[in-house]
């Protein structure tokens, strides 16, 4: 009975050691509130919160991913899309994280999503499918100006999916159809019209040169008979077809 009154006491004291120690690991940092009152930041390591008196809040400062949930909203162009995106920022500064806002995990969520819907709102169907580097940069730098007073630093956030009815997937599909077949036609205008161009520059040399016309009219004519070995041609004189051409122009005057 004697030895058990000093065992008691021996053990209450050795509980309240205990539970007064506390390991945190590097990356973590424990708030330290004494009597209700802010006191400091500890970590990592071995630290030691008085029971009752001390109270102590853990933070893991490690970069957190969060998928944000399929948001629905209207674009500009006041088409209906479904768009999900993943968010990643972390704890810079645990005091703030810890007493400028309740619960910062839950608050940055709430802001991802209705920042998500706020900006893509803002822009056509056209931009959100084709410049999703630009409104990742816009998203993050709005999260991370409005997060900064709650000690929180958002990293990236990346727009994963934008999905369509199946409408709307047709129609898409119809327009870029019809602007393949207005880049095919105007490629082939534009050919064309370089090609126009190179035969008149061709003419213009032949006019003021006939001897390349004389050796363009054989090459024909070895072409036509290296095609056709049936067919007998006869070559006649440039000459011929002129004074004819002069004939027919005088007797129509």
């Amino acid at each position: 009975m004697y030895l058990l009154q000093y065992i008691t006491p021996a053990l209450l004291v050795l509980a309240i050691i205990i539970s007064a120690v506390r390991v945190l690991r590097e990356y973590e940092r424990g708030v330290i509130f004494f009597l209700g009152r802010f006191q400091k930041v500890k970590g990592p390591g071995l630290i030691i919160v008085i029971p009752v008196i001390q109270k102590m809040v853990r933070v893991d400062l490690r970069v957190v991913t969060y998928d944000i949930p399929t948001q629905d909203l209207i674009s500009q162009d006041n088409v209906t899309v479904r768009v999900s995106a993943v968010l990643y920022f972390r704890v810079i500064d645990p005091e703030r994280a810890i007493i400028q806002v309740e619960q910062y995990f839950n608050a940055t969520n709430q802001l991802a999503q209705t920042t998500l819907r706020s900006v893509l709102g803002q822009h056509d169907l056209d931009e959100m499918l084709s410049q999703r580097e630009r409104l990742n940069a816009d998203i993050q730098n709005i999260l991370d100006e409005q997060t900064a007073s709650w000690g929180i630093k958002v990293t990236n956030v990346e727009i994963k999916h934008i999905d369509l009815n199946e409408s709307m997937i047709r129609a898409i599909a119809k327009q870029a159809e019809a602007e393949r077949e207005r880049r095919a036609k105007v490629i082939h205008a534009e050919g064309e019209l370089q090609a126009s161009r190179k035969l008149f520059e061709a003419a213009e040399v032949m006019s003021a040169n006939p001897q390349t016309l004389q050796l363009r009219y054989l090459q024909t004519l070895n072409d036509i008979s290296s095609e056709n070995a049936s067919t007998i041609v006869f070559p006649l004189p440039l000459e011929i077809f002129k004074a004819f051409e002069a004939r027919t122009q005088s007797r129509d005057k």
